[in-house]
């Protein structure tokens, strides 16, 4: 009973940073908890994904398959309270102002969203909508919960390759810096192929695949960008690997529909 407690605790701490959902008033906090809570980031990607499932299957009733999808998506951007989407652009904003490392961390930092912060965030999020919008009616839901499951699944890969760049110990992302074990990456990754199951009930393996790769390739390049410009991660490159792995993975899923 002590062992599924904590366990429940790492999840819900893992809800709670990542999401504006509550959590029992019992979940204690602490650097060692988020550390921990590290396996379960694919878990409320699934959360999330079902929060934007059900969004789309209410809205469709009602209002056009467009108009549904961009319900779920304005859902999934409430519930998170943009997080990932401003780690998006501030990482876009730093890497695309900053010559040196540290001008970058910088930018990265400053609240100020850039133009190159603006332009990323409307691409990615428009990319996802017409994406979505071309996808089957009946699969959308398992779509939904799938991408967000999956791309915080790559996110979670990049903890646990990288190093964790930030120098203040005041950075939002610093209880999650350290690494993970290989056990717990597994654990994550379960999650995060849960979705992609889930989903196989309505497009071909082959879809599957090809929205798997280039969701992996998202992740890789990413990884290996930031490797080279700043030598590891900072949250907001984890949310930008989310965001970027998720559209990713739906354009996957249209490849043999292309």
């Amino acid at each position: 009973m002590g062992c599924l407690r904590r366990e429940l605790e790492y999840f819900f701490g893992a809800l709670r940073f990542f999401t504006r959902l509550p959590v029992p008033a019992w979940v204690g906090h602490s650097s060692e908890g988020l550390n921990r809570a590290a396996r379960y980031f694919p878990a409320v990607g699934l959360l999330v994904g079902a929060i934007a499932a059900l969004a789309f299957v209410l809205a469709a009733l009602v209002w056009p398959k467009a108009l549904a999808v961009l319900a779920a998506m304005a859902a999934t951007i409430y519930v998170t309270g943009a997080f990932h989407e401003d780690g998006l652009s501030d990482m876009v904003d730093g890497f695309g102002g900053g010559w040196t490392r540290e001008q970058v961390l910088t930018i990265m930092k400053d609240s100020r969203v850039g133009s190159y912060g603006v332009v990323a965030i409307v691409l990615v999020l428009l990319g996802k909508f017409l994406a979505l919008s071309a996808l089957p009616a009946a699969a959308l839901p398992a779509a939904l919960v799938a991408g967000h499951a999956v791309s915080r699944g790559c996110a979670t890969v990049l903890l646990k390759s990288l190093d964790y760049v930030r120098e203040d110990q005041l950075s939002k992302a610093k209880p999650l810096a350290t690494r993970m074990g290989a056990g717990e990456l597994a654990l994550a990754l379960c999650f995060a192929l849960a979705g992609v199951a889930l989903l196989a009930l309505y497009l071909p393996p082959a879809n599957l695949a090809m929205a798997l790769l280039l969701a992996a390739a998202c992740t890789l390049w990413l990884g290996r960008l930031m490797r080279r410009r700043l030598g590891g991660y900072t949250g907001d490159c984890l949310g930008a690997t989310q965001q970027g792995s998720e559209l990713a993975f739906y354009l996957g899923l249209l490849w043999t529909f292309s």
